[in-house]
Parts: structure tokens; sequence; C-alpha cells
């Protein structure tokens, strides 16, 4: 592509707002639920990990100013979801809380100001090899982010705690900055792979989104209706008619209970076992009769 230093800003600035707002989603989503659960904790930290190289790499080079501001941000919206699993998983307070994620921030900020003068220091004696050990670092960081959410995924068979409009946006955030290196004097193959590599993984997320959580759905319905269907039918009138002394003949389920004896009444040998019967009464007449009828 030609280069055009315009085309290469407007990119590089829609990529960066797009990285700027792209956690902000599950920032809410995380909220809003008061739970994390679902989301990949790791996730979250090894990408505010590698928001720390590529901010060297990028601020390094002198690359457009939306480039440079995006690592920070993007750095420390992942430590904001980070902590949250902390604060709603694991129920830590609210100033241990904090305390991890100022902490985390102080300490980003100043290694990262301390490898950029150690990187320039590496350029001006035409030594690029500080430059591309953060670049690859940057890369690798970014690709391996996302395969602890896969084994999320994996694990419960559905994608749960994940914002998709999260997802999107930040796909489209690696695409628009993808486009503004295109337009540079020379591509740069190490931040290119980055980029593209989070668009391929975040459309993934998002297609096992449209797959799995519709079948995880019908899923629980089934186990739903099946633990209705188990439970046992109420019953309640009971018809046993016995023949002169004979055993009860009961058309239900259950096992033996014995009926207490009473004077003048013959006691059912099988008796009843529904916790329904509140009172039996069974009249017998003095003469012979072959049938006598309990009415529950």
């Amino acid at each position: 592509m030609p280069v055009n230093a315009v085309a290469e800003n407007v990119f590089g600035t829609i990529g960066t707002v797009c990285w700027c707002i792209q956690l902000v989603p599950q920032a809410w989503k995380s909220w809003r639920e008061k739970s994390t659960y679902g989301l990949s904790p790791w996730l979250m930290l090894i990408w505010a990990l590698a928001a720390l190289p590529l901010g060297v790499y990028n601020v390094a080079q002198n690359v457009n100013i939306p480039l440079m501001v995006q690592p920070q941000l993007f750095g420390s919206l992942a430590c904001t979801c980070w902590v949250q699993c902390f604060y709603y998983d694991l129920h830590f307070s609210k100033l241990k809380t904090l305390s991890i994620f100022f902490g985390f921030l102080f300490l980003y900020g100043g290694l990262e100001v301390a490898f950029v003068f150690a990187v320039r220091h590496g350029l001006e004696e035409n030594n690029d090899r500080p430059l591309q050990f953060f670049g690859v670092m940057t890369a690798i960081l970014l690709f391996a982010g996302l395969i602890p959410q896969y084994y999320e995924i994996w694990r419960l068979k559905e994608v749960r705690g994940v914002s998709m409009l999260f997802m999107l946006v930040d796909g489209l955030g690696g695409l628009f900055s993808t486009l503004s290196l295109a337009f540079k004097p020379s591509l740069d193959p190490l931040l290119s792979f980055s980029y593209i590599s989070v668009v391929v993984l975040d459309t993934g997320v998002m297609l096992l989104s449209v797959i799995l959580n519709p079948i995880a759905r019908r899923r629980r319905a089934r186990e739903g209706s099946g633990t209705i269907a188990d439970q046992p039918a109420e019953v309640n009138v009971i018809d046993i008619q016995m023949t002169g002394g004979k055993k009860s003949q009961m058309d239900h389920l259950g096992g033996p209970s014995p009926l207490p004896e009473s004077k003048g009444r013959r006691t059912s040998e099988e008796g009843l076992c529904l916790h329904q019967v509140r009172d039996v009464q069974t009249e017998i007449p003095e003469e012979d009769n072959d049938t006598a009828v309990v009415s529950v």
C-alpha cells in the first residue's frame, strides 16, 4: 500500500478508540452481574502484562501518538477486569483489591519508562535486539492471553462470563490498528501478527458462543424437565377393598407401613405408606360381611 500519513493516523486513532473502550463492556458486565464466573483471570492478567512490552515497543519506535497511548489504556483496563476476578469471585476486600490494582499500575509504569530508555540507547548503538525482544514478547503474550479463555470454554462447554460486545470491539481495534500499520513506509511484521492474532481469536470466541450456548441452554432445559418428571405424583384419595380378613389390595406404590390396631376394628396387614393419609376410618359391621370399605 502507498505511504499515507493521514490514513495511518486515522486508522490508528480508530483502533485506539476501540481499544480504549473494548474492556468497558466486560467490566460493566462483571459489575452488573457481581460475578466473573466463566471469565478466565489469566486472560486479563496476561493481557495486562502484554501491555508493558507493547508500550515499550511502540514508544521506543516513535510510532503515531494513538498507538503510543493505546497500550497504556489497554493495560489499565485489563488490570481493572483482572482485579474484578479477585473482588467478585475470590471475595477480596476493597482495600486489598485496590492495593493490587494500583501496585500493579505503579510497577508497570516504572518498568516501561526504564525499558524505553534502555531500548532507545540500544538503537543509538545500532543494536535493535532489545526492540525485537519486546516485539516478540508482545506477539506471544497477546496471542497466548486468549488460550486460557478457550480452556474455560472447553471446560464449561459454553461461553460464559465473557461480553460479546467486548470481543467485537476488541477485534475491530486489532483490525484498524493493522490497517494503520499498512500505511507506514514499512510494514511491521511483529505488530501485524499481534493485531491479526487478536482478531482471529476474538472471532473464534464469538463463533463458539453462537454454536455452544444454544446447545448448553437446551441441555439445561432437558435436565430441568427430567428432574420434574422424576418427582412422584401426589395421591389424595385411596379406596381400599378388603375381603373378609384377607390382605388389602392397593393400587398404589410404596412399601408397607402397618396401621395401628384399635378395638372393634380390623387391621390391614400391609397398611399404607402415603404421607398424604391423615385419618383412616374402617367401619366393619357386626355381621359377617364379605367386604369392608376403608375411606381416606
